[in-house]
């Protein structure tokens, strides 16, 4: 495998690259689909592609594995992330040996997650992994020069969401100075959207004085748009400025139509390059997609961009060609074409059109949790893995130290009347539209101890442009199913369990808990479409899917997040005792209510 920097350097003068970012998913599913759609991706001819490393090494083996399949059989150049901060540091000595043992030489060397504090961080033995410094250090030292090392740098600066005023690049401009020293050959960028910012940002670096950053490759970050709602949320996450000029652009289609804020997305990214090439003066020619695991507004970005020149490949036109599409074969979306006899013509086509078609954008709505568990993208907002969304100063300060149940329970409260912005299971500071539409319901749940963490209403047939349910292309007709989601004590569980078990067939529901203890009334093979559409020219859009395996894989990470939030106190407080029993007694119960024209159904059903 050659390095990413050697591949770069084998570019003719002015010539550009791109390269894509996948995460592995949380369901098998998932995985075997997302191998299909790198299969297909791989033939746009990407410069190499990222393998994202979850947080504390908890995607480490199935990075691993997922790296070294790009490679051996995409022939992919593969980088693999790695974090270093409060992990192991045999997790890290393991992956560069499995990493060089596979034949894959580029590690994106990134920190991670800070630790919380004293009584949750266990230094490694030698405390030398504190820094992303520190692991380009110890990977030259371990393999000199085998391993092409990238680092990650902040265009508007590294920001931890405590101290806004605190984002600022120059302040940065030390530790990347000290990434680089220690070793770096290429940069990446957190994603952006200012242009300005970015271009700025390039030059500082290329005129700062140590002359560390006067040839090193820097790679912009770029996420596609694929919904609105995606979008905002992952700029806030992000801490990345929204040009006003783009926030019009979006203004101007209806945010409930995913289709044109799709492609008016694609017209800001093709743009975005466009500026980015021209204002550096062609210094900078690569461009990192973020692909969410999605593919098909990247295929149109690469397809309508003047910059990126893509492969052209032979296809055959015929009249008589038939294209058919077998569906989901085992968790996976085939395509076979059927070639009959008669007159055809050979033409070239541009290879980006193979990842616009149906195999490609099936999954094209995503819904973060609450999509489908068969898509590459179910499950994920960024790839990164568990967190609480918010930096820890401002978690303390925001849920205080809750230490009895009625505490947890006034929060939740709290959050749904609108006077806390976020919790551990919600970063969106206010709620959906149409979650507002059920916030009665929610709230006396919440008081009776069923801490809820999602939920829909019942629709019967509503436009696809309606402001509050909408979704999808125009002309079109959506419904979904009344679904909630909560935390609920055991006591209170085997109470609810005999009652739903009386329900007889207009409820399915799944319940678990973090001891592995599991129930259903559904086979392990059954499922529940909760939102669908249909649309012209389609067939039947179906983008919320709940079953058992999607189920135990948001059980497990559900659970983890109360460690994560319980670890932000001293083991010897009361507020960390009382969300290790949360952890150990309760139970995460998920129910479905099939009869959608019924819209109170499920919430008098609950009244216990």
């Amino acid at each position: 495998m050659q390095t990413i920097v050697e591949k770069i350097s084998n570019l003719a003068k002015d010539e550009t690259f791109f390269s894509f970012e996948f995460f592995p998913p949380k369901t098998e599913a998932g995985m075997q689909n997302l191998i299909a759609r790198i299969q297909r991706m791989a033939q746009l001819n990407p410069l190499f592609v990222n393998i994202t490393w979850g947080a504390g090494g908890s995607t480490a083996s199935k990075s691993l594995d997922l790296a070294s399949l790009c490679y051996k059989e995409f022939n992919l150049t593969s980088c693999l992330h790695l974090t270093c901060t409060n992990m192991n540091r045999a997790i890290i000595e393991t992956a560069l040996a499995k990493a060089r043992s596979e034949g894959i030489r580029n590690i994106l060397a990134l920190r991670g997650d800070p630790p919380r504090g004293e009584e949750y961080w266990t230094p490694s033995e030698s405390q030398e992994f504190t820094y992303a410094s520190d692991l380009v250090k110890y990977i030259r030292e371990s393999y000199g020069d085998y391993f092409c090392i990238g680092v990650a740098a902040y265009p508007e600066g590294y920001a931890d969401g405590s101290s806004p005023e605190s984002q600022d690049p120059k302040l940065d401009m030390p530790y990347l100075v000290e990434k680089v020293k220690a070793g770096a050959d290429f940069i990446m960028t957190q994603l952006f959207f200012d242009t300005d910012r970015f271009v700025q940002f390039e030059k500082m670096l290329r005129d700062h004085p140590s002359g560390v950053f006067k040839t090193i490759p820097i790679i912009p970050g770029l996420l596609p748009i694929n919904t609105f709602q995606s979008f905002i949320r992952t700029a806030k996450l992000s801490s990345a400025h929204i040009p006003s000029d783009i926030m019009s652009r979006l203004e101007q289609v209806p945010s409930t139509d995913d289709e044109q804020v799709k492609q008016v997305g694609v017209e800001i990214l093709v743009s975005m390059i466009k500026t980015i090439y021209e204002k550096t003066k062609h210094r900078v020619n690569g461009f990192h997609f973020y692909t969410l695991n999605l593919e098909r507004s990247v295929a149109m970005i690469l397809e309508n961009s003047s910059i990126i020149k893509l492969p052209v490949k032979k296809a055959i036109k015929s009249s008589q060609t038939i294209v058919s599409i077998d569906g989901i074969v085992d968790g996976v979306k085939d395509m076979n074409f059927n070639i009959p006899a008669g007159d055809f013509e050979v033409t070239a086509v541009p290879v980006a059109k193979i990842s616009m078609s149906a195999e490609a954008s099936w999954d094209d709505f995503p819904n973060g949790r609450w999509g489908d568990p068969r898509s590459p993208a179910y499950g994920e907002i960024d790839g990164y893995g568990i967190t609480l969304h918010v930096p820890a100063v401002k978690a303390l300060e925001i849920w205080g130290s809750p230490i009895s149940g009625d505490d947890i329970s006034d929060l939740f409260v709290k959050y749904l009347e609108g006077s806390l912005p976020v919790l551990p299971w919600a970063e969106e500071e206010s709620l959906s539209s149409e979650t507002n539409l059920i916030t009665n319901d929610l709230i006396k749940l919440n008081k009776l101890g069923l801490w809820t963490v999602a939920s829909q209403p019942a629709v019967n047939s509503v436009r696809s442009d309606d402001e509050i349910f909408g979704w999808g292309p125009s002309n079109g007709y959506v419904f979904q199913k009344a679904f909630v989601e909560f935390f609920v004590s055991e006591e209170k569980w085997l109470s609810l369990k005999d009652k739903l078990q009386d329900s007889g067939s207009n409820m399915s529901f799944y319940a678990g808990n973090s001891k592995g203890d599991f129930f259903s009334n559904m086979n392990a093979t059954e499922s529940n479409v909760i939102t669908w559409g249909v649309f012209p020219n389609r067939e039947v859009v179906q983008p919320t899917i709940v079953d058992e395996e999607s189920f135990k894989a948001w059980l497990e990470e559900a659970f983890s997040i109360w460690r994560e939030w319980q670890w932000l106190y001293p083991q010897s407080s009361k507020t960390y005792e009382l969300l290790g029993s949360i952890y150990d007694r309760y139970f995460l119960v998920s129910i479905v209510y099939h009869d959608y024209v019924n819209a109170t159904g499920l919430w008098d059903f609950l009244k216990l």
